[in-house]
């Protein structure tokens, strides 16, 4: 037997590393697939000249360009039997990652829970992504229900693991160099610095996307993520396909620019929960909550920390939840981040 159909949920073992396949050499084409999927125009992103101004040696690529890399890496072993992917925590982006970098990725099982109907279970893992130095430049925690292979195995006991509510400002890791001290307003887009937001500010994007099919199966495709409900029709029980949760994360981010446009570098993730799925078909747009605020030891660098909601279309402005805590039908998205802006 030479195929196979993946892990299921009582494959896992807690403590147990997984070396994810295909290392994946990164090049501008990657850079420009990405900004051609999503409306995507931070100009640290986009601009060596521009990225240089700002201490670094080139542009580097979009922080979300690589932590698509490295979770579609991991795909085929956590989540290829997924039924859902439920949520993140403790991600860090280590260090900057230039067209060029060979990205590998590995996991670590940290905590299995059977579901109530023993049918599934949730599998936390904590991956990391590494060039081709070993170098670890992300790391980050997510958590996965995976259907059982025989509704009657077990995969040794409960281990939940306990995990930080968010990144302490004092452990987000600024890229060697970066220095916002001869920042240009005017080439990035917007004049807003880190002290003209205010905790609990909120901020309309104003702007939608529609998603269509072949981009958002294009997407999946590009960051070799082979999870069936994003690709064959007949693995949900509606006949349709499921858009890629990181499709929609990239796409709430682009759309982001229009009143976060100086919000230039991701490094952070401190939680986030697919709330609803999304099809082709759907409108998103996008609003942002301004939840804390910091500063950095690097030269004219702040760090905001943010929620990033996306919704379909015709959302209430601003909605969340309900009454009983519970996320509304229209909400795709809520992700909570750091990012860093010129003081």
């Amino acid at each position: 037997m030479k195929t196979g159909a993946g892990r299921f949920f009582e494959d896992y073992r807690v403590g147990e590393t997984i070396c994810h396949a295909v290392p994946r050499t990164l090049s501008g084409g990657e850079r420009a697939l990405y900004h051609a999927l999503y409306p995507a125009r931070h100009a640290l992103h986009s601009s060596d000249a521009f990225a240089r101004t700002c201490g670094l040696a080139a542009a580097p690529l979009d922080d979300l360009l690589v932590f698509h890399t490295v979770f579609g890496k991991t795909v085929p072993d956590v989540s290829l039997n997924a039924v859902a992917n439920l949520g993140y925590a403790e991600g860090r982006w280590l260090a900057a990652v230039y067209p060029g970098a060979t990205l590998t990725a590995t996991s670590e099982v940290i905590g299995l829970r059977e579901t109530s109907n023993g049918k599934a279970g949730v599998v936390w893992v904590r991956t990391t992504g590494r060039d081709q130095s070993d170098r670890p430049v992300l790391e980050y925690v997510r958590w996965v229900m995976v259907r059982k292979r025989d509704p009657s195995a077990t995969a040794g006991g409960t281990v939940v693991p306990t995990l930080m509510p968010s990144v302490p400002p004092d452990r987000l890791v600024v890229p060697a160099g970066l220095d916002f001290t001869r920042y240009d307003f005017a080439l990035a887009g917007e004049p807003h610095r880190w002290s003209d937001y205010a905790v609990g500010e909120r901020i309309d994007h104003v702007d939608a996307v529609t998603v269509e099919e072949a981009e958002h199966m294009l997407a999946t495709r590009l960051w070799q993520n082979t999870s069936r409900v994003h690709f064959d029709a007949t693995a949900r029980e509606d006949g349709r396909r499921l858009v890629y949760g990181g499709h929609v994360i990239s796409l709430a981010r682009a759309l982001s620019f229009n009143g976060l446009a100086n919000a230039q570098v991701i490094v952070a993730l401190n939680g986030g929960t697919h709330a609803n799925p999304c099809f082709a078909g759907d409108t998103v747009r996008a609003w942002s909550e301004v939840l804390d605020r910091a500063e950095t030891t690097a030269p004219g660098v702040g760090a905001l920390r943010l929620r990033l909601v996306a919704v379909k279309a015709g959302a209430p402005p601003f909605a969340l939840k309900d009454p009983e805590g519970r996320y509304l039908p229209d909400v795709l998205l809520d992700l909570d981040y750091w990012a860093l802006v010129p003081l």
